[in-house]
């Protein structure tokens, strides 16, 4: 019998003790703190976010300070400026701004370079060659991005052309979010859409090398840069992209519009 009332006495203490932990509180992004100045910070650099309503741009701001709260940033021989960051975050925010709880898991630092390099990597001002803006690192660099400061702040700032240095490089890391680089979106797209956007990404990407399309003609070297500088017009100048692209402009809405 008394056996039975300690059991009874630890099982009523237990509950007791569940009870009582408290659950843990999810913070939704809406209420995220943000700092009061991004606001205008962002509707004078960033086209994107000025064409989005009040609550959008409330939970653009947020999300940005989600991905800043889960990526170190390091700038490499100059002082990181805090424009710079506001840039990096909300390119990583605008290829994933419809996707409810997207996270870059296979992006941990975004390195940030004072010029254009080189393969080597090299940015010194004597060395020729140095034509690269962006790319998304692998072997030792692994889960890095490395971003030209000069081809950052470019993209942001002209705001009649179709390209978009980092956003083309967060759109290769959403490619490679299956694991590989090769231009097919699988994650974005459900598996009955990826033979006709094949389809459609060659007859772009013969249109491109045919000198029969606007699109930038890096976009016909292959279909891994195919998707990534379709993307940059696509969230650039959609709608002339909708105009000139009706097909592809489907296309990548399907993709980005999860």
């Amino acid at each position: 019998m008394l056996y039975i009332i300690t059991i009874v006495i630890l099982l009523f203490i237990l509950f007791i003790s569940l009870k009582s932990k408290k659950k843990k509180t999810i913070i939704p992004l809406e209420k995220v703190e943000v700092p009061k100045h991004w606001h205008q910070l962002l509707l004078k650099n960033v086209l994107f976010y000025k064409k989005l309503n009040d609550d959008e741009q409330e939970l653009f701001r947020a999300k940005m300070v989600s991905f800043l709260k889960e990526t170190n940033i390091e700038a490499v021989h100059f002082e990181l400026e805090e424009l710079d960051t506001l840039l990096i975050a909300a390119s990583a925010v605008i290829p994933v701004f419809r996707f409810p709880n997207w996270k870059y898991t296979n992006l941990s630092t975004v390195l940030i370079y004072p010029d254009y390099f080189d393969d080597d990597l090299q940015f010194d001002s004597q060395v020729e060659g140095r034509t690269i803006g962006g790319l998304v690192g692998t072997g030792r660099f692994e889960k890095q991005m490395i971003l030209s400061r000069k081809a950052l702040h470019l993209g942001f700032s002209n705001k009649t052309d179709k390209g978009n240095t980092a956003i083309h490089e967060f759109i290769h890391l959403l490619d490679k979010a299956d694991g590989v680089v090769d231009g097919i979106p699988s994650v974005l797209l459900n598996k009955q859409y990826i033979i006709p956007w094949l389809q459609l990404v060659h007859k772009e990407m013969e249109a491109i090398n045919n000198n029969a399309s606007d699109i930038r003609s890096y976009g016909g070297t292959s279909e891994i840069e195919f998707l990534a500088v379709a993307g940059e017009y696509f969230f650039e100048r959609p709608k002339l992209f909708q105009r000139k692209h009706p097909e592809l402009y489907k296309m990548l809405a399907l993709c980005f519009s999860k």
